[in-house]
Parts: structure tokens; sequence; C-alpha cells
């Protein structure tokens, strides 16, 4: 009896250890929450599993923990993008989903959120995605499962567009079958079957075309596409299933449409006036501006036949519309981060934080739209979003203040995220 005793409290002692082993302690130079205006210094997280479980001064740390020294970095919550295609890629995007299986997209497609994560991405929203089928939600489901690395994913399966619209093949002979980029779906019937589909298979957003698009060929962002009666069935639908809607639109009828028939998010929103910032604070409504596609674009895209209407439309209306972005921040909407990243080259989408800062935020106020603003977008901000006990521990670092030098945000250096390192310090 003794030795068995015995046998089940060292048992009970091996396993209390392992337990306590199990916590980590992240010593912080610099310290961002996200939850304040404040910078910290010399403070400590401490994790457990998953979970930030405690913050304070370095007197929190026991002898068992296993300690990750930051003290020469400035740490952060984990960065959100709120406006991503990881399955889309190229000048001619409209037909690449065509040439590759939804298998193959799904492998590509993981290479590309990899390295998001790597850049310090431990959340993204799909704006809808171009596949055959639902690729994204399979790299999705495959991460949730525990069988790779990835970022957490939430988002739309398709961007549902009309007949003719920016989601759809534009330049194909009619006697020519091919399956569009997007979904095309016209009148209330085919809109909500297409929503069921879309959350039958996965989606936990719904994604509309309201408007046409910079970058698709044979379609006017300036004109509203769907319409009154489609706008508010596909709302509706939406919401009779607890799924938010997410609403690209350029037009400002389109956007203000959109907000007033109960969009969260707007897209883009690029002829945006003041009413529609009128719109943004009445509905409560996140605006998702994708500054860093326009200023790439303008930089890469000046011979690219294929999108030549977007680099023509982008160098005349960048300027107007900046101006309103900017008028709007001050008025305080609430602006998040979203790159329209396609798997364009590394560190693509920190540049987001730049460019919303040459259009009125303070650095801080930059970082929030990457965080704690996005986590709010996705209903998510009780489990991401800053860093703050009883969330989930996802956290970067950067070697200098972001504070001081924004572009510090395209060099992140360490990458935590759930309580696992993805990147460390080299």
């Amino acid at each position: 009896m003794k030795k068995v005793l015995s046998s089940t409290l060292l048992i009970i002692m091996f396993s209390l250890a392992l337990n306590a082993q199990y916590k980590t302690a992240i010593i912080c130079g610099k310290l961002i929450t996200a939850e304040d205006n404040r910078v910290y210094t010399n403070m400590v997280i401490v994790i457990d599993a998953e979970r930030i479980v405690q913050i304070g001064t370095k007197d929190i740390i026991k002898s068992n923990y296993k300690i990750i020294d930051l003290t020469e970095y400035t740490v952060l919550p984990g960065l959100i993008d709120a406006h991503v295609h990881p399955l889309i890629y190229g000048d001619d995007y409209q037909v690449n989903h065509v040439k590759g299986s939804s298998a193959f997209n799904a492998l590509r497609g993981l290479k590309v959120v990899q390295n998001w994560l790597n850049e310090g991405w431990t959340s993204i929203r799909v704006a809808g995605d171009a596949d055959t089928q639902y690729a994204h939600f399979e790299i999705r489901d495959a991460i949730n499962a525990g069988l790779f690395d990835g970022p957490r994913i939430y988002g739309a399966g398709h961007y549902l567009s009309v007949t003719g619209g920016g989601g759809d093949i534009n330049f194909i002979a009619p006697e020519q079958s091919v399956i569009a980029d997007g979904l095309v779906v016209d009148g209330k019937d085919e809109i909500q079957k297409a929503i069921r589909n879309e959350i039958k298979f996965g989606s936990d957003w719904i994604k509309l075309l309201i408007t046409g698009a910079f970058m698709s060929e044979g379609d006017n962002p300036q004109n509203v596409q769907f319409s009154d009666e489609e706008i508010i069935a596909a709302i509706a639908e939406a919401k009779r299933r607890g799924v938010p809607v997410m609403a690209h639109a350029h037009a400002t009828e389109g956007i203000n449409k959109a907000i007033k028939f109960g969009a969260r998010s707007i897209e883009h929103g690029t002829f945006l006036n003041d009413e529609s910032i009128d719109l943004f604070l009445e509905y409560d409504a996140f605006l998702i501006p994708t500054l860093s596609v326009g200023e790439y674009g303008l930089e890469t895209w000046k011979n690219s036949k294929a999108q030549a209407k977007m680099y023509e439309l982008t160098r005349k209306h960048r300027q107007a519309s900046s101006k309103m972005y900017e008028k709007a921040i001050k008025r305080g909407v609430k602006v998040g981060v979203g790159s329209d990243n396609v798997g364009f080259p590394p560190n693509f989408a920190g540049k987001e934080f730049e460019y919303l800062t040459q259009i009125g935020m303070m650095p801080l106020q930059a970082i929030l739209a990457g965080t704690k603003v996005n986590a709010e977008l996705l209903m998510m901000d009780k489990e991401i979003g800053s860093i703050k006990v009883g969330k989930l521990a996802d956290i970067i670092a950067t070697k200098k203040n972001p504070l001081d030098d924004i572009t510090e945000l395209t060099r992140v250096e360490f990458v935590m995220k759930g309580g696992k390192i993805i990147k460390a310090i080299k």
C-alpha cells in the first residue's frame, strides 16, 4: 500500500511539475498591449499552454518557467489582416484559378499563409477567393486540426458578383464556357441559394461585390451592380444564419446603400463622401481602405495590360480618396488594416501601417487598426487583438519601436501564435 501511495504521489508531483514547466515567461523591453495608449517597459507576460495567464513585473517569474528574453525588443499583439486573397496571384489573376486544380491552389495557398504568419499576421480574413471550390477553407481546417502551422483564418468562400460584374470573366467569347473567379448570381433566389451553400461549405463571412472593381476587366467600379432588392435579400439571408457581410464598394451610392442595408464592413470605399462618413458612424460600420494594393499597382503595373484599368483609375482618384479617408479617420470611423494581399512580395502587407499614417493616423492608431479594431470587426475581441490576461497568446516583437518607425512592422523578428513559437529570435 505504501508503495502504491508513493508511486501515486510521485505521479502527481511529476504531473504538477510538467504543468508548471509548461508556463513561459516573455520578458519585454517595451510592451504595447493595444489595450490602452501606453508603452510599458520591463514587463513580463506569462503564458500557460495557448493563453496569457499573467502580466506583471519580473518578480512574477518562477524558477521553472521557460524564459524568452525580448528585453531588446518591442512586444505587440499578433497582427490581423482583414482583407486578403491567399489563392490569387499575378496581374492576370482572373484566369489563374483555372490553370491549377483546387488541390494545387490549396497547396500553394498554404505556403502563402504560412509566409504571412512568419511576417507576424497571426489572423487573417479572406475577402472571398478565386477557386472553383473552397481551397482556402481546406487550408484553414488543416491548420485548425494541427496538421500545419498557419494563421487563424476567417472569411468568405467566394465573392458574389452579378453577371458581367467584377467577379465575372468578361473577356471570353460567348460560345466559351469557363468558371468565373467569383460566384456569379442574379436575383434573390440565386443569391439566397448561393449564401446557403457558402455557409454550408465553411464561410463565416459573406462577400458581396456591390459595385464594379478596379482590377477586373469589363466592368466599372463607379456602377452599383446589385439591385436594392438583391442587396437586402443577401444581407437578410446572411443575418438569419448569424453571418456578417463584407461589401466590396467603390461607388458612393454602393457604399451608402451597403451600410444602410446592414453590411458590417465596407471594402475599399474609394468614392466615399460626407454622407458615407455619417453613415459609418450612425451604423457603427467598419472601413477597410486597402491602400497597399493601389500603391503597389502604381509602382509595378504601369505597363501591365491586365491591370491597365486599375493603374489609370488609381492614378486618377488616389489623391481625392486619400483626403476622404483622412476625414473619416478624423471623425472617428472605425478603420481597419486590410492589405488586399494576393501573395505579393514579402512584407507587402506590413506597408499598410505606413500608408495609414500617411492619411492621418498616428502610429499607435495604425497599430490598433491592425490589432484591436480588426479583432472587434471579426467579433473575436475576447480572444485576440490585444495582450491581456485570458486572451490567446498571439504575440510578435520588433527590434525597434514601431511607434518611432512604423516600418518596423515590415521587419517582425519574433512570432508566437497561441503560445507556440513560430519565428524565434536568431
